[in-house]
Formats: C-alpha cells, structure tokens, sequence
C-alpha cells in the first residue's frame, strides 16, 4: 500500500522493519501530516510474511527528531532505529521495488524482469523496471485504472485511446497489449517521456506508442475534438479539475473518461467538475483508499452504477 504519489525526484528516504499493524498505522499517519505531492510513504510486507517494511520518501531534507517523535507513539523505542538515508537520484525506484509481487488485473500482469520467467501463457504482460517516472502497477491508482480498462474491454473494443499523464506508460501498454493499435500517451514531465519510451521498447510495443512531452492534451497527438474512445487521467485531483475542459473535449461521444489520483474526499469535488461538463459516474473502484472512476456522457445514469473491485 502507498499514501502520496512519489515525487519524481526524492533526495532522502526513511526505513523501518515493523509488524503490519504498526506499518499500516504510521503510512496513515505520514500520510496525513506530509504533502502528498512532496511525500510518498509505502508498506510492503516482507518475504517472511511477517515482517514489513515501512519506506517514506521525502523532496527535501526531512525533520528527523520530529519524525522520530511522530512515530514513536505508535512503534515505542523502534522509533530510534528509523534509518534516515539521502538518496542517488536513480536509486528510490529500485529500492522500493525489491521483493514486489507481480500484479494482476484481469489477463494484464505488471512484473518485473525477476518474474519474466512465470508469465503463464494467457496473459498479457507488462515488464516495469525501476526508474524515475511515477508507475508500476502497485500503486493503487494504476491499479484502478487497470481494472477499469478490463471492465471497459468487457463490454467492446476502443479504437483509440489516450493516456494522459502517463508516468512509466503502464495503463497505455495495457491498451496496446489488449488491442494492438497506436496509443497516444503524453506526460508534462521530459523524464516520464523518456522512460515510457524505454518501457515501450522493452515491450515489444515501440511501434503502438506515439508519445508526446506536455501538459493535459495540448499537443497535436492529443488535442481531437470527441476523437479518443478511452482516455486516461491518472493524476490529482486539483489537476483533473482543472484540466476537466479539455479531456471532456476529447472524448469520443460514447467514449469513456477514466479518473484517478484521488482520495474519497476528493471525489464529490471532481465529480461535480465533470458533470458540470455534461458527464456523469458510470462505475467507481476503491484500492488501499485511492479512488478510480469511470465517467460517460450524458445526465443521470441510466442504470445502477458499477463497481469495478474483481482482480
């Protein structure tokens, strides 16, 4: 589990081995003090199974007695073994990727090369190594996303699709994977770019990527009136309200708008964003707290809204 999306570059890390309980306990409670933007804090169980490792990852220099202190209620003297460590700039991925687990979402499975070799036969894979870009299918906002595309390819077969703020191009190879067509995929960040394109070519799927380096949809690739049958906004929520008008815009007439990023108490306020743009909540999925929703055109819906939970 992760509270915060991770900055694009950490300098200092916090470590502490703990039980699940206390790791669960200090993620909320990190979570809350620090800005989610600044401050990404993750527990990972352990391959024992018992222990767990707590990791916070901070931009800048972090208060290391305020820290201590914090926690202490919760973890006692461990509190004092809290390791502090300043970080290289390509370090902070890989670190937090050792021992993950494979993740599945319907036929998709994001792993990463130490697992290539259990790829069962009927998968679509997707291989992510560690690197700067924000996205490896752990987190549940990528996580949501995923299930929402099976859900959405369930019901037909999209003939374009855009990945806005695509981090290390997950949820744009999952499309490409599943339809073997070109995916339009952009980030603001040249770093997420880079490693997107690098992703594309460790998949197989460089010829299906057409990328681009810019804010929401302004770009040529991305900037088509009611063009894109699925469009990927995995971001936050201040950002999806903002840019609300341009990726309705480009949504197709019966095509889909795919939301993440967001906490409950993020939701009412995005949702009201985008219905005053003429959409409304199709389906809604919650993993480790984070919320993905699946908006149409149109009013009301006309029939019960869907959950997306299956794995």
């Amino acid at each position: 589990m992760l509270e915060g999306l991770p900055p694009h570059r950490p300098t200092h890390v916090l470590r502490l081995m703990t039980d699940e309980a206390s790791a669960r306990a200090m993620t909320d409670l990190l979570g809350e003090m620090f800005d989610p933007t600044e401050t990404a804090v993750a527990a990972f169980e352990a391959e024992d199974g018992v222990t767990w490792r707590l990791e916070a990852y901070f931009a800048d220099a972090p208060d290391e007695s305020f820290i201590r202190d914090l926690i202490r209620p919760v973890v006692g003297t461990d509190a004092d073994a809290a390791e502090f460590r300043t970080l290289a700039q390509q370090d902070w991925v890989r670190a937090s990727l050792e021992g993950l687990k494979p993740v599945r979402a319907g036929r998709f499975r994001i792993h990463g090369a130490h697992d290539r070799e259990t790829v069962r036969a009927n998968e679509l894979p997707i291989e992510i190594e560690a690197a700067l870009a924000f996205g490896t299918g752990h987190h549940g906002t990528t996580l949501g996303c995923l299930r929402a595309l099976v859900d959405v390819l369930r019901r037909g077969r999209p003939a374009s699709v855009l990945d806005v703020g695509t981090g290390t191009g997950i949820l744009a190879f999952a499309a490409a994977k599943a339809l073997r067509i070109p995916v339009i995929a952009g980030d603001l960040d040249g770093e997420a770019v880079r490693t997107a394109r690098a992703n594309a070519r460790a998949n197989g799927l460089g010829p299906y990527l057409r990328l681009y380096e810019g804010p929401g949809v302004r770009h040529p690739l991305a900037d088509r009136p009611r063009h894109f049958d699925v469009v990927f906004a995995n971001i936050l929520a201040r950002p999806l309200r903002r840019l609300a008008p341009s990726l309705c815009a480009v949504v197709a007439g019966s095509g889909v708008l795919v939301l993440s990023g967001l906490i409950e108490r993020d939701v009412a306020g995005v949702l009201s964003t985008y219905r005053h743009r003429g959409f409304h909540l199709a389906a809604k999925g919650i993993i480790e707290g984070w919320v993905a929703l699946v908006l149409r055109r149109g009013g009301a819906a006309p029939r019960r809204r869907g959950v997306f939970a299956h794995r």
